[in-house]
């Protein structure tokens, strides 16, 4: 299992690139085929909506034909296919119809590695395992910076994507053949989702996961270089290095998160004062606009740091999950998650599109401000969540 994991961790890094890349290729896209920052916007947004989307079916393949087809089948024809259809695109339209492409390709990844974790190594181990392999796989999210930026430069945009359609083709085959799938269960029961969506206790736990990612990842994934393009007058590789800044402090996060729960004996404190700091991080962004450069730099990478409980959230959830519905129960809880971040990327856009005008900031000051009031209220809502340690 151990190969099949590496493989499918190499897969999660492609994941984590193209949830992130957009901020990098930004500018190039609006030059060259006339993508505005609204246009990506959209675009960004039907990844994450592919994506979630897909959790329900994937969960259901997880559970009855295993990680191994559910991976490969799909990041071969969703991702490598994807891939070049983007490095083929003449109009926004084709980039937003190659990300829900892509979206869809990359939706059973990560979810292929955290049903092999709930199915075959101790609970209490869950949440240092799913942080391991996000923060090991979030490489993608440095590689979707700065030397994004240097390879845009070096083979062109265009050459690019075709290279990642390659190596998503390579890695899905790879998934085929080193992938083992878990054993069934010994006492095989039924159930659905909808068993799932009936546990009181889940609900208080949903809101928050709505919204805890959807700062970060629409800061990193796209909003991150038109602001810092727009306001500060950033070039591509000076945005790619600022991300790269962010994408860091995203992984350092992960890898904090991650032995927390065990340490200190709790799991709802830790997620509700990481993502309280992170209200206080995008409160200090809004304030510091204008200022030096590396004052909403250095804000952008503690929204980043201080948002990825993603796997943390995900622990909580999962301890309330019967062992038969484990690949449901992973995949609803990462639409929820990964849903949140596409629902408010096609909002930003349309605030984006609002508030533009003579000042720059003010539309990035608008959608920083959404994401602070909707991270405040998941906050609140998950005061009234129970505690899980297993």
């Amino acid at each position: 299992m151990q190969a099949g994991l590496i493989v499918l961790c190499l897969a999660y890094v492609l994941s984590q690139f193209f949830r992130a890349f957009l901020a990098v290729l930004s500018g190039v896209l609006e030059q060259e085929i006339g993508a505005a920052p609204d246009d990506l916007a959209f675009a960004s947004g039907m990844w994450f909506l592919s994506f979630a989307v897909m959790q329900l079916p994937v969960g259901w393949a997880l559970d009855h034909l295993g990680p191994r087809r559910s991976a490969s089948v799909l990041l071969l024809l969703g991702g490598g296919g994807g891939a070049a259809l983007f490095a083929l695109a003449t109009s926004p339209l084709h980039v937003s119809l190659a990300m829900f492409l892509i979206g869809i390709g990359c939706s059973p990844v990560l979810m292929a590695s955290y049903y092999i974790f709930a199915r075959q190594y101790p609970p209490r181990r869950f949440a240092t395992l799913a942080a391991l392999m996000l923060g090991v796989g979030s490489v993608g999210n440095l590689v979707a910076s700065y030397p994004t930026a240097l390879a845009v430069d070096l083979f062109g945009w265009r050459g690019t994507l075709a290279g990642l359609a390659a190596i998503s083709t390579a890695v899905a085959v790879g998934i085929f053949l080193t992938v083992s799938d878990p054993e069934p269960p010994e006492d095989p029961q039924k159930g659905s989702v909808l068993d799932l969506l009936k546990m009181p206790v889940m609900w208080a736990i949903f809101p928050l996961m709505l919204v805890a990612y959807a700062p970060s990842g629409a800061l990193r994934g796209l909003w991150s270089g038109p602001y810092l393009t727009d306001v500060y007058g950033l070039s591509t590789q000076q945005v790619g290095l600022a991300t790269l800044v962010m994408g860091a402090a995203m992984i350092a996060g992960t890898f904090a998160y991650g032995p927390l729960d065990r340490v200190l004996g709790t799991r709802k404190w830790v997620i509700l004062i990481g993502n309280l700091l992170g209200c206080a991080s995008l409160g200090g962004l809004i304030l510091v606009t204008g200022g030096p450069v590396w004052m909403p730099v250095a804000m952008m990478a503690a929204v980043g740091f201080f948002g990825a409980t993603f796997p943390v959230i995900m622990a909580h959830g999962r301890a309330f999950v019967p062992p038969h519905l484990a690949g449901r129960g992973v995949t609803l809880l990462n639409l929820f998650g990964i849903g949140g971040v596409g629902i408010m990327q096609f909002a930003t856009g349309r605030i984006h599109e609002t508030l533009a005008g003579a000042e720059p900031s003010l539309p990035y000051t608008g959608i920083f401000a959404f994401f602070l009031v909707f991270l405040g209220a998941g906050c609140a809502i998950y005061l009234l969540s129970r505690d899980s340690m297993d």
